[in-house]
């Protein structure tokens, strides 16, 4: 496990907390139409931090050729349909461009600055003229709206049950996911950035908001500096 992360519960764990089984059965929300409608269709998308393959499986239904890369083997042995690629998002480099580069589940609020900016990178470095780079942000309140938790109609609760500062502007989130048969845990460090932290940290990268897809400013289109 990295230091800082720790999982719990069924099957196996991967080293930043996640359990492979709770992930398989975590349903997909609206995130693919978010990002079908940001796109055109039929585009080439490289999905970074893909894990199981929710999205994945989701976009190539809606006629999206999908790469997923995921460092996890065994998050990656759950997808279907896909071209695969497992290693560490902040390293890639495949020497091919996409129409889209996807860095979702929040991975932009990584709380290693550098990993970041190498992830901020690898979708810069990936990117084909003309493309974009669509990035799921926290929530405003992600850390200060707790504890909270939420039932989900599938039939399981989610809690955040604490986010602890543990210096340099990063927190200690823990989280649980509560099905009737099975209760997985997760504790990862995240660092917040406000909005005017968080499109900083893009134009350090040669990214700008091209605009935010959701009313809660959570799904981000970007775009590079110099392409517009």
């Amino acid at each position: 496990m990295r230091e800082g992360y720790e999982g719990t519960g069924p099957g196996a764990i991967t080293p930043d907390g996640c359990a492979v089984e709770l992930y398989s059965r975590l349903p997909v929300g609206d995130e693919p139409d978010i990002i079908a409608a940001a796109v055109p269709a039929g585009a080439r998308i490289l999905e970074l931090g893909s894990g199981v393959g929710r999205m994945t499986h989701a976009l190539l239904e809606r006629g999206f050729a999908v790469t997923a890369v995921d460092e996890s083997a065994e998050m990656l042995e759950r997808v279907r349909g896909a071209r695969t690629i497992c290693g560490p998002i902040e390293r890639l480099d495949l020497g091919e461009t996409f129409d889209v580069v996807l860095l979702a589940s929040f991975l932009v609020h990584v709380g290693d600055v550098e990993v970041r900016r190498g992830m901020l990178r690898t979708c810069v470095r990936h990117l084909a003229k003309g493309g974009c780079v669509l990035i799921q942000r926290e929530g405003e309140d992600y850390h200060t709206d707790v504890p909270r938790e939420r039932v989900d109609p599938a039939g399981f609760t989610v809690r955040i049950v604490s986010s602890e500062p543990v210096g340099d502007g990063v927190d200690s989130v823990h989280a649980e996911y509560v099905f009737p048969d099975a209760t997985w845990t997760q504790t990862f460090r995240a660092r917040p950035l406000t909005r005017q932290q968080f499109e900083g940290a893009l134009r350090e990268e040669g990214l700008r908001v091209d605009r935010y897809l959701t009313a809660d400013r959570v799904w981000v289109r970007a775009v590079p500096v110099t392409g517009d």
